[in-house]
C-alpha cells in the first residue's frame, strides 16, 4: 500500500491536509522503550508550518497518542498518534477538480481516482503528511541515539545560493554545531537563503534546493545487494517526501566524472583496529551494505508548485485549455521544514534495517 513503509517495522500514515487530522499507525518499535515527548515536540515545531520561509497557515502540530503508549512508555507492538488540523481554508481549493495545477498532483490524482479524491490543500498528496513521518521518524531517531546512531540533516543550497561545508564530508561534530531551526553552517548562508526566498515569495514564485543527510555509528554488514541495498531503502522512504525529485549517495553524480582511481576508497585500521576509508566517496554504503564509515546522501527538492504567477492549465470538464491563478497559502520554499522529514526517513530505514 502507498501510505505503509517497512518491513521490520511498520508505519501506516493516514489523513488528508484539510481532514479533522492526520496520524499514523506504527508497528513493531521497541517495546519499553520511553518517548522523550518534549523532544519529539521540538523536532515536530521544526516541520511545523507558519516560519519565515513557510505558508502563513499556523499549525501547532501538536502531537496526541491515541493508543500503545503509557506515560510516555511504548506498551508494545503498535502505537497510533494523531495531529489535529485546526486552521484550514478549503474554499480555496474547490477549482481545482476541474482545472488542475501545473507540477502538483491534481491531474493525476483526477486520473487515478476520478474525482473521489480531496484535492483540498493537496489531500493525501500533500506536505502535511509529512507530519505524521516526523512523529514516527522521531522516535525511531530517539531510539537509534540510545544504540550509538546519529542522524543529522542541513540545507546546502536553495536556488543558486549555497552554504560552503568545512569539509566535502560531513563530520559528527560538525553537524552537532549546526543550529537545527535553521541548520547552516554558516551564518550568512542562513540570511541569503532568507532573502531568496522571499524575493522569489514578492514575485509569486517559489524555490527548491537541496539538504544533505548524514547517518553515523552505522554498524558494518547492514542491508544486502540488489533489491536489498540501503540505497534503495533509503530511497524509498525519502521518496515519500512530496516534491523530492532525486537522491544521491556519496560522491553521486559528480563520481561519474571521476576516475576510478580519484573515486575508489582506500582502506585502513585505524588506532583501535576498526577499519576505515581515508575518503567516503562511497557514501557508506557498498554493495548496498553499510560499510561502517557515516552514511552520506543529498536530496533535491523541487520548487513549490503552487505559485502566485498565472500559468497555463486545462479545464478537465470543458476540455479546453485555460489558466490558473492559484488561491490559497503555500511554502515559496519546503527545503527548510523538510530537514526533520529527511532525517525522519533515514530513522525509519535505519531502524528498519536493524530490526532485521
Amino acid at each position: 500500500m502507498a501510505s505503509v513503509f517497512g518491513e521490520n517495522i511498520k508505519i501506516s500514515i493516514f489523513g488528508e491536509s484539510h481532514g479533522p487530522a492526520i496520524g499514523v499507525v506504527v508497528e513493531g518499535f521497541d517495546a519499553g522503550f520511553k518517548v522523550d515527548t518534549e523532544k519529539l515536540q521540538e523536532f515536530m515545531s521544526l516541520r511545523a508550518p507558519g516560519g519565515k520561509m513557510s505558508t502563513k497557515r499556523k499549525e501547532a502540530d501538536q502531537v496526541k497518542f491515541l493508543a500503545g503508549i503509557k506515560d510516555d512508555v511504548i506498551c508494545g507492538s503498535t502505537f497510533s498518534a494523531i495531529i489535529e488540523n485546526t486552521d484550514c481554508r478549503s474554499g480555496d481549493y474547490s477549482n481545482l477538480y476541474d482545472v488542475p495545477r501545473p507540477g502538483h498532483a491534481d491531474y493525476t490524482a483526477q486520473m487515478k481516482y476520478g474525482g473521489s479524491q480531496d484535492v483540498r490543500g493537496g489531500g493525501h498528496f500533500s506536505g502535511r503528511l509529512t507530519a505524521p513521518l516526523c512523529i514516527a521518524g522521531g522516535i525511531a531517531r530517539q531510539i537509534l541515539e540510545k544504540k550509538g546512531i546519529e542522524i543529522y540533516a542541513r540545507i546546502k543550497c536553495i536556488g543558486k545560493e549555497n552554504d560552503p561545508a568545512p569539509t566535502k564530508y560531513p563530520e559528527l561534530c560538525e553537524m552537532k554545531k549546526i543550529d537545527a531551526r535553521f541548520p547552516v553552517y554558516n551564518a550568512d548562508a542562513a540570511e541569503r537563503f532568507e532573502k531568496v526566498v522571499e524575493d522569489a515569495r514578492m514575485d509569486g514564485d517559489s524555490l527548491g534546493g537541496v539538504i544533505e543527510c548524514a547517518v553515523f555509528g552505522v554498524p558494518t554488514g547492514l542491508g544486502g545487494p540488489l533489491f536489498d541495498g540501503i540505497e534503495g531503502r533509503i530511497s524509498q522512504a525519502v521518496f515519500g517526501i512530496p516534491a523530492v525529485k532525486g537522491v544521491e549517495f556519496g560522491s553521486g553524480f559528480g563520481g561519474s566524472q571521476m576516475y576510478g582511481s580519484e573515486n575508489n576508497d582506500g582502506f585502513y585500521y585505524d588506532e583501535n583496529g576498526l577499519v576505515k576509508t581515508y575518503t567516503n566517496n562511497h557514501g557508506g554504503i557498498l554493495g548496498g551494505i553499510s560499510s561502517g564509515m557515516p552514511i552520506y546522501f543529498n536530496v533535491a527538492f523541487k520548487p513549490t508548485p503552487s505559485i502566485a504567477k498565472v500559468q497555463d492549465s486545462i479545464s478537465l470538464k470543458q476540455k479546453e485549455n485555460t489558466k490558473l491563478e492559484i488561491k490559497g497559502r503555500h511554502d515559496p520554499c519546503v527545503v527548510l521544514r523538510a530537514v526533520p522529514c529527511v532525517i525522519s526517513a533515514a530513522a525509519l530505514s535505519i531502524y528498519d534495517l536493524i530490526k532485521d
